[in-house]
């Protein structure tokens, strides 16, 4: 993953996808662009085109607030995305090993989870692989090739848009969170096995991937078509875990009293009669003296 010009990159990935129109400006004659030339973006954002160009090239990487600011607004960013576009402009020291150090989930965080016998919960890492999860939290992806990685769930998983009524929307806001999550640090191991294999073997990751578009997973109203309990809608809330960053809990809840709700709550007793089937009975534990 060529990270040499990052800024550069964003900001041509992000004038291609707004139009003229969209930007408020006139349109007249044939254009051979589908988004906005260099000197409208200039234009927009009170800059030079020539000022503007050196900023994609990579020959001006330290863009003043202000001018990150006047670009943000120039591009129609919000958000995530405006604070993406400062980072770029002033990216943080490489985090060397630190990148690198296997992921773990805090034990008093997993016995927390474990007691939400209701909720189903996980624990995802910087590249969106689930690192943990309580007994609801893994009955709700089970049955999957990929039940442990979202993303390769999303877009190599055979049964994805199945499980995903909305794939078209849960794929797009993925990805938008992957480079969220992985913020400058593009070059990081993980990130880049992740990207070079889903770029390779799924069009619809490469083409998303391509817009740049950055959005940190916070809470939406999701729908799983699950295969045990049928159709469920369910709120989610990510929360940073602040003693490890990089991890994100993601907390599922459904509305009350909703069918959804009705639907949770069978796939939990499937879940416990799993685990029950697989403790031993009191006749058959081994007794005291038994080894």
């Amino acid at each position: 993953m060529d990270t040499a010009n990052a800024l550069g990159e964003y900001l041509r990935a992000r004038r291609a996808l707004l139009t003229p129109e969209q930007a408020g400006l006139p349109v007249s004659g044939r254009r051979r662009v589908a988004g906005l030339r260099r000197e409208e973006v200039a234009i927009l954002a009170g800059v030079s085109t020539d000022y503007y160009v050196r900023l994609e090239q990579g020959r001006e990487r330290h863009p003043s607030a202000q001018v990150v600011e006047a670009l943000a607004g120039a591009l129609g960013l919000d958000g995530d995305a405006v604070a993406h576009l400062h980072r770029l402009t002033r990216p943080v020291p490489d985090r060397g090993r630190a990148r690198t150090r296997p992921e773990r989930v805090s034990p008093a965080l997993l016995r927390m989870m474990e007691g939400w016998h209701r909720t189903p919960a996980v624990v995802l890492g910087r590249c969106l692989t689930v690192l943990a999860h309580n007994s609801l939290g893994r009955a709700l992806f089970a049955g999957h090739t990929h039940s442990a990685d979202l993303m390769r769930l999303v877009f190599l998983d055979p049964g994805a848009r199945k499980f995903y009524p909305d794939w078209e929307r849960v794929a797009a806001d993925t990805v938008a969170a992957l480079r969220a999550a992985a913020g400058t640090d593009r070059d990081a191991p993980q990130l880049v096995r992740t990207v070079g294999e889903l770029s390779l073997k799924s069009p619809e990751f490469r083409r998303l991937w391509a817009r740049h578009d950055i959005r940190r997973k916070t809470h939406e109203t999701k729908r799983f078509r699950h295969p045990l309990v049928g159709e469920l809608t369910l709120d989610y809330e990510a929360l940073t875990v602040n003693s490890t960053p990089g991890q994100q809990l993601v907390v599922y809840q459904a509305v009350p009293g909703s069918p959804s709700e009705q639907a949770l709550a069978l796939l939990g007793s499937l879940t416990a009669d799993e685990r029950s089937a697989q403790d031993p009975t009191p006749s058959e534990k081994a007794s005291p003296g038994e080894s």
